[in-house]
């Protein structure tokens, strides 16, 4: 079997912040995914930018005209060395799937009988990795991120309040 190759210990993230205007009101559960997101990202990520500066980098996620913003700052400058800007649309649809069947996963966890919520994890967790596999589409070339990294971005992006 074949090693793989180890990205530089520059390509990664070493901080993350989400706008709090566009953070909408979640439930407990949704922030605690929000904490525990934001925490996996700064231990163990694959983060770079493809034209720019070298790593590591800060990144601040918000909603922007109407757009997700990616603001990338490379650690030893202050204002981002790349922003972003990504339609809404092609993620609205896995966004509310996938919403609605976390809620109805959450829901189940407290009494349904373990085959169902099974299926939901299932369902919840093909959604989840729609969702990243759309984050790597809509990063191509912009940002290198490995599918890890793209899952907890994922997870960070539905934190955030879908404003308009």
């Amino acid at each position: 079997m074949l090693d793989k190759p180890q990205p530089s210990s520059n390509a990664r993230l070493i901080k993350i912040d989400l706008d709090e205007n566009s953070i909408g009101s979640n439930t407990p559960e949704v922030d605690h995914e929000r904490k525990v997101a934001i925490f996996d990202l700064l231990e163990e990520n694959v983060f770079e930018l493809v034209a720019g500066p070298a790593g590591p980098y800060k990144l601040h996620i918000s909603i922007a005209e109407h757009r997700l913003a990616f603001a990338v700052t490379a650690s030893d400058a202050d204002e981002p060395s790349a922003t972003f800007l990504l339609s809404l649309n092609p993620f609205r649809n896995i966004v509310k799937d996938y919403f609605l069947i976390c809620s109805s996963y959450f829901e189940a966890i407290k009494s349904a009988p373990s085959s169902k919520i099974e299926a939901l994890d299932m369902t919840r967790r093909a959604l989840h990795d729609e969702g990243s596999k759309l984050v790597i589409e809509r990063l191509e070339g912009k940002i290198r991120m490995d599918e890890a990294t793209s899952r907890r971005v994922f997870t960070l992006l539905c934190a955030l309040h879908w404003k308009g």
